[in-house]
């Protein structure tokens, strides 16, 4: 299976090609004479092509405003929805239009992206009389950012099946990296569709990932995201550990920082436990629904995720207290007395 990167590198924006070890590389080939696509400079921070697609985002929740603000400043013609419509409305002000169903913010566009809680809300967006799909033009893609899972991909690529094209592209990146711009796109599907959406990824994110069956952008989230629930889980029990050691936790983090057993991602959590600072980078129901979803992809392979089974426990508990809302660095919780 072939696979291809995109960054968005260096002080002028060009394009380069990081090489995966061990894996068949290749530049997404959308010139055959060079397989590389040109792009051009917008504003020194984000490159795209000339031509700026009618793009419909449907959920203006934390990740999907940051998309919606990120077009916007790239200059794309944005229509926004969300059930919630006053989420969607406080984009207005940034030149957004702003619609009253899926349906009306979906005709006439080239691209539409969902970035929803769940498989259940993009089907309902996206399917009925009212649903996107129905005021969708033949010709236009919808690009599935939504974290739904394995099983929830390939139906939602079954509903779109005949209609529209379809690109399952989860990306990895919270709400900090998406406001800059700086996601990783995990995306799959047909090679004739990615000239056509490359210019949106160009845009919100730092890199593309490129697989050519559908649905394993979707497959890789899934992974990302049971190792991320496994950092975020240990990092909280080894602050609790540290607690009852009578040892400053921070001195954990500074000695394993300075350590090959150094991750970026576990520290920052474990600093924002430390300052009970659990202001909403990635909500803790979200990692739960994630962390769940790769439970149920595990379990339909018959395999056992044990580490995973029992932070859900734990993470339910956290939740039950009232953390569900706020970051999963709140996961620390449960380590404390009711």
């Amino acid at each position: 299976m072939m696979r291809a990167i995109w960054d968005r590198g260096g002080e002028r924006g060009e394009l380069r090609a990081n090489i995966i070890p061990n894996v068949a590389a290749t530049l997404f080939d959308s010139a055959a004479d060079n397989g590389c696509h040109r792009r051009q400079l917008v504003t020194g921070e984000h490159v795209m092509t000339e031509q700026r697609a009618k793009t419909t985002v449907l959920g203006t929740g934390i990740m999907g405003a940051a998309i919606a603000r990120d077009l916007l400043r790239a200059g794309f013609d944005v229509r926004v929805w969300n059930r919630t419509k006053q989420k969607a409305e406080a984009l207005a002000a940034q030149g957004a239009h702003v619609a009253s169903s899926p349906a009306e913010a979906a005709a006439g566009v080239d691209l539409l992206v969902t970035m929803l809680t769940d498989g259940p809300a993009v089907e309902a967006a996206m399917g009925g009389a009212q649903g996107a799909l129905a005021a969708l033009a033949p010709d236009a893609v919808w690009i599935q950012m939504s974290t739904v899972g394995i099983q929830w991909t390939d139906r939602l690529a079954k509903l779109a099946d005949q209609r529209v094209g379809f690109v399952d592209a989860p990306v990895s990146g919270s709400s900090e990296p998406a406001e800059r711009g700086d996601l990783l796109v995990l995306a799959s599907g047909a090679r004739e569709l990615r000239e056509r959406v490359q210019p949106v990824f160009d845009v919100i994110g730092s890199r593309t990932l490129w697989m050519d069956r559908a649905g394993d952008g979707s497959r890789l989230k899934v992974l990302l995201n049971n190792w991320l629930a496994v950092l975020a889980e240990g990092m909280a029990e080894t602050i609790g550990l540290a607690a009852a050691l009578d040892l400053d936790p921070d001195l954990f983090l500074d000695t394993v920082t300075e350590s090959p057993l150094q991750s970026p991602y576990a520290t920052a959590k474990g600093r924002a436990m430390v300052k009970d600072d659990f202001t909403p980078g990635f909500p803790l129901h979200h990692a739960r629904k994630d962390a769940a979803l790769a439970l149920d992809a595990a379990q339909s392979r018959q395999t056992d995720l044990p580490l995973t089974e029992a932070l859900l426990r734990r993470w339910d508990d956290a939740i039950a207290r009232g953390h569900g809302n706020e970051d999963v660095s709140a996961a620390v919780t449960a380590n404390r007395p009711a």
